[in-house]
């Protein structure tokens, strides 16, 4: 059975068909197609369209192929060219020839694009809990680290000392832009194809306001042409996914380098790692590593779909059957990745003397310019006064703690015995009590804020 032979004398040629069908990919989306079918079962009706025995019988069979698929009881057949061809099959196999009247008025073209928005506002909150759940993971190793001091870095070279919590918190807030991204994504997701027919608009006189409220849609859609071709929400869907992978890919970088003996920082529980089957030392992050590699494979697919939309040169072409396999495969990577990842954040262990044996002295320099300043000297020259201090320690090979009140002095009059408190990397951090900075109170007040997200 297809749905469009119609006007022709032989069959598909079997290569041409296997190429065309789209089943294995689309068959994702079979409850979405009968909710859609059922909606519109109901327009039909409403508009006079199905008499009452007609809509109850088709009703009645569709309400049995929801339940196939649910059940895992529905069997597809090699002529099913794709997830709407074999809910039509089905259902004629179940009521007869008044299964045909259901597609009176609406085409593939709608009914996919129907079927694929439907999709997606159900996979949002999907994808939106699971990074909340991440979230939530980077909150308790945030609240538990407390007062633990680690350094902070930039071009990774050792920069400024800082707070763990703070550190854990940093990513936080990327993936918090995540959700936020995909909950404003919902509003143009919400838009209804159905009713737009192939590409016209439909002439059956059916109420699409009623018809996309049935459906959980906020409006319908108000240009037949643009309905059945927009794919907007597919190519930013995967946008949104793609960032996600990217912040994920941070942070797995990062445990990467804190996790290996060079740093030390961090160690992973075991039923999180790996080992190697010739080294029997090894103890390996697989799991972040793979995160960070899948980002990689999130780029691509986003940059496919981009490309075979940027050519089409009318309302719906065939190229589109190319939009939902990427996003599919884009969700099931998310939805695989952050679970694991928020299990080995809530099982990994810091090692707070490792990172505060990794802060000296020199992380202090831009306090010890800030102690000039506090004199009244402009930061600019205290700049340069601190610069050269590091050059001379650098010289005597000593810490700058280690440097003489009369080698400060000599750089500039206005050093006291009091510089040396400049050097207590827990004093660097209280100081940075701003909004957003890495003090104990502020770093306090961005959980407690975050907490009330």
């Amino acid at each position: 059975m297809t749905l469009w032979g119609g006007r022709f004398s032989t069959k598909l040629n079997q290569q041409a068909w296997d190429l065309n069908s789209s089943l294995s990919v689309d068959q994702r989306m079979a409850i979405q197609d009968v909710d859609g079918s059922i909606a519109w079962a109901n327009a039909l009706h409403k508009a006079n369209i199905l008499l009452d025995e007609e809509h109850a019988s088709i009703s009645l069979g569709l309400d049995t192929v929801k339940r196939e698929f649910a059940s895992g009881e529905f069997i597809f057949v090699p002529s099913d060219e794709d997830i709407h061809t074999a809910v039509e099959r089905r259902l004629t196999e179940l009521v007869g020839a008044v299964a045909g009247k259901l597609h009176t008025g609406r085409s593939r073209n709608d009914q996919v694009a129907t079927d694929f928005r439907l999709w997606m506002l159900q996979t949002i909150p999907q994808l939106d809990s699971a990074i909340r759940i991440l979230q939530s993971a980077l909150i308790e190793q945030a609240e538990k680290a407390n007062e633990t001091l680690m350094p902070g870095y930039t071009h990774l070279q050792r920069a400024q000392p800082i707070l763990l919590a703070h550190w854990w918190l940093s990513h936080f807030h990327p993936l918090q832009r995540d959700r936020e991204r995909l909950t404003d994504l919902i509003k143009r997701v919400s838009i209804l194809p159905l009713g737009s027919g192939a590409l016209s608009g439909t002439p059956v006189p059916v109420d699409r306001a009623a018809l996309a409220e049935s459906l959980g849609f906020a409006v319908a859609s108000p240009n037949s042409l643009d309905a059945v071709s927009d794919r907007d929400f597919a190519a930013e869907f995967l946008f949104c996914a793609t960032l996600t992978g990217i912040h994920l890919s941070k942070l797995a970088e990062q445990i990467v380098l804190y996790t290996s003996a060079e740093f030390g920082f961090f160690e992973l529980s075991d039923s999180f790692s790996t080992g190697s089957s010739l080294m029997p030392q090894k103890k390996n992050p697989d799991v972040f590593e793979l995160t960070r590699g899948k980002a990689g494979t999130l780029i691509g697919m986003l940059a496919g779909l981009l490309a075979t939309l940027k050519g089409l040169p009318s309302t719906y072409d065939k190229d589109l059957q190319e939009d939902k396999a990427p996003v599919f495969q884009a969700t099931d990577t998310l939805l695989a990745i952050l679970p694991v990842i928020a299990g080995a954040l809530r099982t990994i262990t810091a090692k707070p003397q490792r990172m505060r044996n990794a802060i000296d002295s020199f992380m202090m320099a831009t306090d010890l310019a800030d102690y000039l300043v506090d004199k009244g000297i402009p930061f600019r020259e205290t700049h340069a006064i601190a610069g050269k201090a590091v050059r001379l320690a650098g010289e005597k090979n000593v810490q700058l703690e280690e440097l003489s009140l009369e080698a400060y002095q000599a750089l500039s009059p206005a050093f006291e015995a009091d510089v040396y408190q400049v050097f207590d990397p827990l004093k660097s951090v209280e100081k940075r009590n701003a909004i957003g900075g890495t003090s104990l109170q502020s770093v306090k007040n961005q959980i407690q804020k975050i907490k009330g997200v």
